[in-house]
């Protein structure tokens, strides 16, 4: 297992009081929908983390509905718009862009910011659904979440936000915002993988995608995951802005001495406001695919800004929805830090970095020659499915 993992924006570490609270129900029996003792205690225990993560958002707990994963979120969200256009912005979760292949994409600033003014022009044609994430998981950047969806509201769409990478990293007042959707991920904070949830404004349509059962006011059935559902509402409960932001120290100073060492890297996004544990590098003539591959045989985790498919390596959509020429796209890699990175673990992740790109080869045909195929295999899927 790599030494210091550096992915937060992948999947963050669960946190001990999430394991802890659902090694304590594991053992335990009893259906939420049943009405013995062992039920309504099970029943309970999942009303007390719909409560912590309704706190966290600052929204009613009635509104949270309780899903598999953030990409059921967002497909239950979007499942819900049936008769209205799709617009997305171009830099969306691949949940989002693979749930709505005829949708209007929106396009982005050179730094990956939503072009507000062509939002609201694609928004004059009718009934519409619209759905913005509010950070970018590759690059960062924060969305202008709260203009968007007054915008939406001026045009009488109904508005989506993916909010998976900025809950527990930004003190926004989401009621106030007000979306008519809101998605947020367990793993995102520390709580176990396989659990999300849904914020549904009361009064907004809401479509099903499993039926056959009450559970969740019958907007999701389903037998509850009951210690999952735990973990993410201790997730929930010990989740600090103040601390993730401080984080910012460590992610600037990382890219500062980088780039001192190569001034050619280029950081993704560092024009626009970012949440403070993520950088995108890209260096020139250095696939991104490759360095994942060597980092992780030195001992660190971080993943690759392109997506992997068979084998095969396509450029981040998200940079080339940023402009970036599909060259810089593929040679991009992500460092994502959290609640358990450290100042050493950071500086030694710099060292190490600057250390490869040293002894890098100086030819494409080069850059794989140094690995094996095996170890070449042992990585090349890494960045699959990650967020």
């Amino acid at each position: 297992m790599p030494s210091i993992y550096l992915d937060h924006n992948g999947t963050c570490p669960p946190r001990p009081e999430a394991v802890a609270a659902m090694v304590a129900v594991l053992s335990l029996p009893g259906n939420p929908s049943s009405v013995h003792a062992q039920g309504r205690e099970a029943r309970r225990r999942v009303e007390v983390a719909r409560r912590q993560v309704a706190d966290l958002l600052g929204l009613p707990p009635a509104t949270l509905i309780f899903t598999g994963s953030g990409t059921e979120a967002n497909a239950l969200a979007l499942a819900s718009a049936a008769g209205r256009r799709v617009i997305t912005s171009a830099i969306e979760h691949a949940s989002v862009l693979e749930a709505t292949p005829g949708a209007i994409r929106c396009p982005v600033t050179a730094d990956g910011v939503v072009d507000v003014g062509a939002l609201d022009g694609l928004l004059t044609g009718g009934p519409a659904v619209l759905s913005l994430m509010a950070v970018n998981n590759e690059t960062g950047v924060i969305q202008p979440v709260a203009e968007v969806a007054a915008l939406a509201r001026r045009h009488g769409a109904l508005f989506h936000c993916d909010a998976s990478q900025a809950v527990g990293r930004l003190s926004w007042d989401w009621a106030a915002i007000a979306p008519d959707y809101l998605t947020v991920s367990a793993h995102k904070i520390g709580g176990p993988q396989g659990v999300g949830a849904l914020a549904v404004r009361d009064g907004v349509p809401l479509t099903p995608l499993l039926r056959g059962g009450g559970q969740e006011r019958r907007r999701r059935a389903g037998t509850e995951n009951v210690a999952g559902i735990v973990g993410f509402g201790a997730a929930a409960a010990v989740c600090d802005v103040a601390a993730f932001n401080r984080l910012a120290s460590l992610r600037d100073g990382l890219e500062t001495r980088l780039r001192t060492a190569v001034p050619a890297l280029r950081v993704a996004g560092a024009g626009a406001d970012r949440v403070a544990n993520t950088s995108c590098l890209v260096t020139p003539g250095w696939r991104g695919e490759t360095q994942v591959m060597a980092l992780d045989l030195a001992g660190f985790a971080v993943s690759s800004g392109s997506a992997c498919s068979s084998g095969k390596v396509a450029a981040s959509h998200v940079l080339a929805a940023m402009g970036m020429a599909p060259d810089l796209a593929g040679a991009a890699i992500r460092v994502s830090l959290g609640w358990s990175t450290t100042a050493e673990e950071v500086a030694r992740f710099a060292d190490a970095w600057i250390s490869l790109h040293a002894r890098r080869a100086p030819s494409p045909v080069a850059q794989q020659a140094d690995l094996s195929p095996q170890d070449r295999q042992s990585v090349v899927s890494q960045t699959a499915q990650q967020q």
